[in-house]
């Protein structure tokens, strides 16, 4: 399965933080029903026995959805249990070996701060970028902020889908209009919400508007 622009309109970052009485399946699939078009399955503690059944039972939810599943990171799980792709930061495999690893029909995202950054990603076969932190976050510790000005230049320099991640609500989203982004990637503003199917279908609908006015 690969990614259009349209499926990487409200792009759901998976975080164990939330679950209280919940587990992890059954809050990837009350945002699903709320519309997420995408999903990426991140886990930087789990035993690799439980993150691969995880993985598993989560890659079948999200095909009965039609969303894509990717790994974060986790290259070898990711080609274990044949997910959509992985995403990688700029600390994790070189964009270019993990496109070898993962071959041509796979989704590659990879992690972006500058236009530099994204040029070479872009080069070395990622077929979507993601740009952040655009706003302060606690989700993520070693997130660089990226300021407006650099989100707008790495969308023009680039001619892969751009989403923005990286602190936004609802509160803050209509702010990256007109910044050139296909879409954005949150964690807490849906998984830290009491309300996980309802908060992913009130932020896909601003989000759809505030791309619709850029």
């Amino acid at each position: 399965m690969k990614c259009g622009k349209d499926s990487l309109l409200l792009y759901a970052v998976t975080d164990r933080s939330w679950l209280g009485d919940a587990t992890l399946y059954e809050q990837v699939e009350a945002c699903l029903k709320g519309g997420a078009t995408f999903v990426q399955l991140r886990e930087k503690e789990l035993e690799e026995t439980y993150f691969l059944k995880e993985a598993k039972e989560i890659k079948a939810l999200c095909a009965a959805y039609h969303v894509p599943f990717v790994i974060n990171d986790n290259v070898q799980i990711a080609l274990e249990m044949d997910a959509d792709g992985v995403h990688v930061g700029q600390s994790d495999m070189e964009a270019g070996c993990v496109r070898e690893k993962l071959g041509p029909e796979k989704i590659l995202g990879v992690s972006a701060q500058t236009v530099e950054q994204a040029l070479l990603a872009e080069e070395k076969g990622a077929d979507y970028l993601g740009v952040g932190a655009v706003f302060h976050t606690g989700s993520k510790a070693d997130a660089d902020d990226v300021s407006f000005e650099t989100l707008k230049e790495i969308c023009e320099a680039v001619t892969i889908p751009v989403i923005a991640i990286g602190g936004i609500s609802e509160q803050n989203v209509m702010e990256l209009k007109s910044s050139g982004i296909c879409g954005i990637a949150v964690i807490s503003a849906i998984f830290a919400q009491p309300d996980i199917e309802a908060a992913t279908k009130d932020l896909k609908r601003m989000t759809l508007e505030m791309v619709e006015k850029s």
